[in-house]
């Protein structure tokens, strides 16, 4: 989470300890998928609703699509009951934000989001990405299915 990290209010910094992360990671542990390379864990990824929670890639296996392949599976679990899943990216990470457009994620706007800690949550400026997860077929049908017919149209 080092690449993360360097990008956190320090507000945020004393709550990223890995003692929390590890207790946080019991809350996540249903929600979480893991990419092994042989019986090696090189990294996962959050799903929590409709939101890739967090993404993360062991920095020995960067650059070898594993990023990818965990977005992918990610995208697939929340398209199981939505059609929009979303992100949230700190602003200063050009390196996430630049993976995410590539993968078709689209910058739709600032929020604070609350990072959860301990005791309370720690408000954190970040960009909101969203990725509709239906084809431009399913997306084309249910634009016509919402259109009323025009006057004259037979419906």
């Amino acid at each position: 989470m080092e690449v993360h990290r360097d990008h956190l209010p320090d507000s945020l910094l004393p709550h990223r300890t890995p003692q929390n992360m590890l207790m946080r990671a019991a809350e996540w542990l249903h929600n979480t998928h893991i990419a092994l390379l042989g019986t090696a864990t090189v990294g996962f990824i959050v799903v929590h609703d409709d939101e890739v929670e967090h993404l993360y890639v062991a920095r020995d296996a960067r650059n070898a699509g594993i990023a990818s392949l965990l977005l992918a599976r990610g995208e697939a679990l929340i398209r199981a009951y939505s059609t929009v899943a979303w992100l949230a990216v700190v602003p200063g990470n050009a390196q996430a934000r630049r993976f995410y457009e590539q993968h078709g994620w689209k910058n739709v706007g600032e929020f604070t989001q609350q990072a959860r800690v301990a005791k309370g949550s720690v408000p954190v400026p970040v960009l909101r990405y969203e990725k509709s997860l239906c084809s431009p077929a399913f997306r084309s049908l249910t634009t016509a299915l919402s259109t009323p017919p025009s006057p004259g149209e037979s419906a």
